[in-house]
């Protein structure tokens, strides 16, 4: 690659476009049912903007914070220096910060409302098992979630979120003035059921589509970021070990750390059974297999950029 990066070769970004595009669809079948007020919409999107919009303009702050992460020099650190410095200078892009969190459970994570707001963060754990090619993937994975944008994509599906989240509320306490037009008691009570379901469903259908927009940009910085390093193993070995690491060494779970693990690479938290539907990331098993399937890709088409001893072990 020359210049500057080229990315989004996918369709993830047209994914994430359909499912706000979903979300906006909730919000106005729920604004109907609540009786189509101009004021009571407005008053719930004002309220879902004011409370997303702190924490989308100190995101950095807030996440480095929660993380007891600390800012490192050069000195302390130059093979991470050394590594953002060549990734964000091929994607023509400042350098963010670099921080290294107090915990031995294996993960990164980047923040910042934009490039020139950005930070980047890895656990001692992570430092301690991966190789420096496994965490440059890692690396070009999270400037990649900066580069893309996705913390004011993360902060609109937010606030979208507490829009719908809001508007069935009202239904539940409210009830529906639609409901009201109907005659009959057969009627009324059908009216019931729909206002009880949409006040119970909306939130729930939110968070599915919140996190499945989430979902989508994990794979975009998988593929962007491995575009940007040229070396898709690097990030599916690093995924592989982190994955294994994350359970080994377990983060602790409060309600600081929840907060930040929607951003890093992957869930410090196990997903199982029904929670998997709300996981913030998709499977690992899968990723790794989408990166392998573009290694090969990468391969034919000559342009396979790195060499090294990453290799996937099960």
């Amino acid at each position: 690659m020359d210049g500057k990066l080229r990315v989004h070769g996918h369709y993830n970004g047209l994914k994430t476009t359909l499912l706000f595009a979903l979300m906006w669809a909730v919000i106005m079948l729920i604004w109907w049912l609540t009786g189509g007020s101009r004021g009571t919409l407005g008053i719930f999107i004002v309220i879902g903007l004011a409370t997303t919009f702190g924490s989308y303009w100190f995101s950095d702050k807030l996440a480095i914070a929660s993380m007891r992460a600390r800012e490192v020099s050069e000195q302390e650190a130059p093979m991470l220096y050394r590594i953002v410095r060549e990734l964000s200078a091929k994607a023509g892009k400042p350098m963010p910060r670099i921080y290294i969190a107090p915990t031995m459970s294996p993960n990164a994570f980047a923040t910042g409302r934009n490039e020139r707001h950005a930070a980047v963060c890895c656990t001692q754990g992570i430092l301690q098992i991966l190789n420096e090619r496994e965490i440059r993937g890692v690396l070009g994975h999270e400037l990649m979630h900066v580069y893309n944008h996705d913390i004011l994509t993360s902060a609109v599906a937010s606030a979208m979120a507490t829009v719908i989240s809001y508007l069935g509320y009202s239904l539940m306490y409210f009830g529906s003035p639609r409901s009201n037009d109907r005659d009959g008691d057969g009627a009324g009570a059908f009216g019931l059921i729909g206002v009880l379901l949409s006040s119970i469903l909306a939130p729930i259908a939110a968070s599915l589509i919140q996190m499945a927009i989430s979902r989508t940009r994990e794979y975009d910085a998988d593929e962007d970021g491995s575009r940007l390093t040229g070396d898709p193993e690097a990030l599916a070995s690093a995924l592989n070990k982190i994955s294994y690491g994350a359970q080994t060494n377990r983060m602790r779970k409060t309600a600081a750390t929840q907060a930040v693990s929607s951003m890093m690479i992957a869930n410090p938290f196990s997903a199982v059974g029904f929670s998997k539907l709300f996981s913030t990331h998709p499977p690992t098993e899968d990723r790794i297999a989408r990166l392998m399937r573009m290694a090969q890709e990468m391969r034919a088409s000559g342009i396979y950029g790195a060499g090294g001893d990453a290799q996937i072990r099960y």
